[in-house]
């Protein structure tokens, strides 16, 4: 078994190859139960991340200025200091 951490430490050039699904497959499906693990929880680390960005993006507004929400809530607050002020 190849050990790729100690590789990358000991030569510091980067090499990349293009490698398709299949071929992943088959270098995971070689690793021990404990780095299957570990490349298991960075998958769904970078997936959590993927739907987090897309789910801020979908909030994000550039009609939406400080100055408006800062109005909003302004107006808010008068609302119910006068609801209060009336019971």
């Amino acid at each position: 078994m190849i050990n790729f951490e100690k590789i990358l430490i000991m030569n510091s050039n980067a090499y990349k190859i293009s490698l398709n699904y299949n071929q992943v497959l088959e270098l995971v499906r070689q690793l021990p139960k404990k780095d299957k693990a570990r490349l298991s929880k960075e998958l769904a680390k970078d997936a959590i991340d993927t739907r987090l960005t897309r789910l801020l993006n979908s909030f994000s507004s550039e009609d939406l200025s400080e100055e408006i929400i800062n109005q909003e809530v302004e107006e808010v607050r008068a609302e119910i200091y006068a609801k209060k002020k009336e019971n």
